[in-house]
């Protein structure tokens, strides 16, 4: 087998799988080898070798389910095994579909079935166990992944901590020495080379999916003990305190609707959310009544203002004009689209703004054919959990971060899953906890109710329960 790997080694050099300069890893290192094996594809007797090689590492083939391999490199190589065994094999997406069957998994599965990853090269292992993630939400089995190259810096052990046991047919250093044997490279690139790996290590990673629990679990009360913004605090005490998770929206178009609703259900919810700008007959004394309200009832006020232009006019937008939002709304949302200088822009909104103020990143939405996902969603949530202290959390569908101190919340919340015509997709009190919601967005639930208080009291018991449910289940 030795003789073999050391052929393929070659082989992988002489068409250029194996590049030495200045390159920058999938994550953002600097590496001084770069591994194209994307360029297999062009010589099927190297591409069908590696597959075979790739199977041997396979202690027990009659427990292999499925294959799955990772897109994109490794799909021809996991295509091959498959046809080669006679073994199913899957395909994970890129993303999820928007139309149609909406599918991330293709191909034909039983829940429960064993399914192997494979895999070109291995840095952090992030590609790894986002198809791990995507396969395991499927009740897929998978514990193993065979790999060509572990590149030796952290990603076996990030795999290994998540439960994944990794072979791999070449690690870098032993690769190094059989191109050095064959009179590829240099002794001096070899020494560059493991300089790089001694002082370049990936970061240990957590995934959507394969995150710990500790979020989920945490009451809200030791959770406002980790939160940066002290307005996650307050909110998460105000919470506990009040025992409730429901933020009502009240998308109402006049005033005196607005507040006789706030008056009604402010004993029960922890924030009104609104929108200012459908409001017909807005003026400053709403405002200063709205705001005794919310201090009465202790509920926060949220304006639901989505912003999503460059930095200069959201800074505009949020403290100037009609509705002057920095000056009385607790929070905010905001699309990351524009990139986190929309945070620092905000900041510049609240100057002598002495109140504490917060805001939640928009992840995902409720409607169909959202665009919201993908390396958008990643990069939403990666905002959000490096961003500084002014985020509270991210409004989403799922269970997207491990961060305790982050609150996650869900809109399109109703006591049945349904929809209304438009696009907008509900779902049930008890399903969006469970999928990670901390805060429950709820409107025309209980705006359109014949009973407001009625409902109101209906949202909050249900939500409160599932919350209840979900910090005591040992499934969880």
């Amino acid at each position: 087998m030795e003789e073999l790997l050391k052929k393929l080694a070659v082989e992988l050099y002489d068409v250029q799988a194996l590049k030495f300069g200045d390159f920058k890893t999938k994550i953002g290192l600097r590496t001084p080898i770069y591994f194209d094996l994307r360029v297999i594809i062009s010589y099927p007797k190297l591409m069908s070798a590696l597959a075979k090689a790739l199977w041997t590492l396979a202690d027990d083939v009659t427990k292999v389910s499925q294959i799955c391999g990772v897109p994109y490199t490794a799909l021809p190589l996991a295509t091959l095994i498959s046809v080669d065994n006679q073994i199913p094999m899957l395909m994970k997406r890129k993303e999820t579909k928007s139309y149609g069957t909406k599918k991330l998994i293709e191909g034909v599965f039983s829940s429960g079935d064993n399914c192997v990853i494979i895999e070109d090269v291995i840095t952090s292992g992030s590609s790894i166990l986002e198809t791990i993630d995507a396969l395991k939400k499927e009740h897929l089995n998978v514990t193993e992944a065979y790999v060509i190259i572990d590149r030796e810096q952290g990603g076996r052990k990030n795999l290994e901590n998540h439960g994944i046991k990794v072979k791999s047919l070449y690690v870098v250093t032993q690769l190094m020495q059989y191109l050095l044997e064959a009179g590829k490279i240099t002794s001096k690139v070899v020494k560059e080379v493991d300089d790089y790996l001694a002082m370049n290590q990936a970061p240990t990673i957590s995934i959507q999916g394969t995150i710990p629990n500790d979020r989920l679990k945490l009451p809200y009360c030791k959770r406002a003990k980790l939160a940066k913004n002290p307005l996650a605090s307050k909110l998460l005490e105000l919470m506990e305190s009040k025992q409730t998770n429901l933020c009502l929206a009240a998308d109402l178009k006049k005033t005196d609707a607005i507040l006789e609703l706030a008056n009604t259900a402010g004993p029960h919810i922890a924030v009104l959310k609104t929108h200012v700008d459908i409001i017909e007959d807005f003026n400053e004394g709403f405002i200063l009544q709205l705001k005794d309200l919310a201090k009465r009832h202790k509920f926060l006020l949220m304006e639901d203002r989505k912003f999503g232009d460059i930095g200069n006019t959201v800074s505009l937008q949020y403290r100037y004009g009609l509705y002057k939002i920095a000056e009385w709304a607790d929070l905010i949302t905001v699309h990351p689209i524009s990139g986190a200088s929309v945070i620092d822009a905000l900041k510049k909104g609240m100057k002598n703004i002495t109140e504490p103020r917060g805001i939640f990143l928009i992840a995902e939405m409720s409607s169909k054919g959202t665009l919201t996902t993908g390396d958008y969603l990643k990069s939403a949530v990666s905002m959000a959990e490096e961003a500084s202290n002014l985020v509270v959390g991210l409004v989403c569908q799922s269970n997207l971060s491990a961060q305790s101190g982050l609150l996650q919340l869900t809109p399109g919340v109703q006591l049945s899953k349904s929809d209304d015509g438009l696009d907008q997709q509900y779902n049930n009190p008890e399903t969006v906890i469970n999928a990670g919601a901390d805060l429950a967005v709820v409107g025309r639930g209980i705006t359109e109710a014949s009973n407001c208080l009625k409902a109101a009291l209906e949202y909050k018991r249900q939500l409160w329960n599932a919350y209840e449910k979900r910090i005591n289940s040992p499934d969880m």
